[in-house]
C-alpha cells in the first residue's frame, strides 16, 4: 500500500500525516504488509500505482490533470483506496477548489465541503451497516478520537451508490465548543465513513487532532490512533480493501 500526502496545511491535519505514517509503518510490521509513502505526486501514473494494492490518501488529493486521469484508471480497473478528513475537502473560492467533479460527485458522492466544528472534539458515532467487512467487528456505538468534523453539500443518503457505514450519534450533541455558535452542532444527520459500491473504496472523515492554537505551541493535545476501537475499524478497512480473508 502506498500513501500520499502533501503536508503543508493545518498543524491539525499536518500532527494526524506524520502520526498515520508511523501508525501505518507499525501496522505493517504487525500484520505483515507493506507500507510505502510519498509527498511526490508525480509518482500517481500508471506505472507507479500499479505496484500497489491499496492507495491511501492521507490528507489531499492530486490536483493536476495527469495525476487525476491516473488515479480515476487505477480505480476503475478494480484498485483500491481510503481516504481521511481534508482529503475530500474542496470548496470554491478557496485554495482547493471543486474543480474535480468524477472524484467529489461521483466517486466520494459529497460534493462540496459545508461547515465543519470546532474545535476539535470527541464524538459518539453510530454503526449504521454492521454487515460491511469494515465495520462487522464493531460495536453499535463507540467513542472517536477527537477532530473536526465535517458537513458536505449532498445527502449521501440520497445516493444509492453510497453506502453510510458510520455516522455521528445524535448522542454528540452539542458536539463542538466554539466559539462561533455555527461551528456548534445540536442537531442533524452527518455521515462519517462511507463506502461507493461501484469501487473498492472508503472514506473516513477522522483524520484532525487537536492542537495547542491558542498559545501557539502546534503542541498536539489529541491523537487520532489511540482509540483501540477507531483502530480497528481503520485496520478491518484496509484488510478489506488489501482482499485479506482475515
Amino acid at each position: 500500500m502506498i500513501g500520499f500526502y502533501t503536508g503543508k496545511e493545518d498543524q491539525g491535519h499536518i500532527s494526524f500525516l506524520h502520526e498515520a505514517n508511523k501508525w501505518f509503518e507499525q501496522a505493517a510490521k504487525r500484520y505483515n504488509f507493506s507500507y510505502d509513502s510519498t509527498g511526490n505526486w508525480q509518482n500517481m501514473n500508471d506505472k507507479f500505482l500499479s505496484r500497489y494494492q491499496v492507495v491511501i490518501f492521507l490528507d489531499t488529493r492530486p490536483e493536476g490533470a495527469k495525476q487525476r486521469a491516473a488515479f480515476e484508471r487505477y480505480m476503475r480497473n478494480g484498485g483500491a483506496w481510503m481516504g481521511f478528513h481534508f482529503a475530500a475537502f474542496a470548496l470554491n473560492q478557496s485554495a482547493v477548489p471543486s474543480n474535480w467533479d468524477w472524484y467529489h460527485n461521483e466517486f466520494l458522492g459529497s460534493g462540496q465541503y459545508g461547515s465543519n466544528t470546532w474545535r476539535p472534539t470527541s464524538a459518539v458515532m453510530k454503526v449504521e451497516d454492521r454487515m460491511h467487512p469494515a465495520t462487522r467487528n464493531m460495536p453499535v456505538n463507540f467513542k472517536a478520537s477527537p477532530n473536526e468534523w465535517y458537513r458536505w453539500q449532498n445527502d449521501l443518503k440520497k445516493n444509492p451508490d453510497i453506502d453510510v457505514l458510520v455516522s455521528i450519534d445524535s448522542l454528540s450533541y452539542p458536539l463542538g465548543t466554539g466559539p462561533k455558535q455555527n461551528e456548534i452542532w445540536h442537531s442533524g444527520y452527518y455521515p462519517v465513513v462511507w463506502t461507493n459500491k461501484k469501487y473498492r473504496m472508503i472514506y473516513l472523515n477522522m483524520g484532525h487532532n487537536d492542537i495547542d492554537y491558542e498559545n501557539k505551541t502546534n503542541k498536539d493535545l489529541s491523537h487520532t490512533f489511540d482509540n483501540e476501537v477507531e483502530d480497528k475499524l481503520i485496520l478491518d478497512a484496509l484488510f478489506w480493501l488489501g482482499g485479506a480473508t482475515k
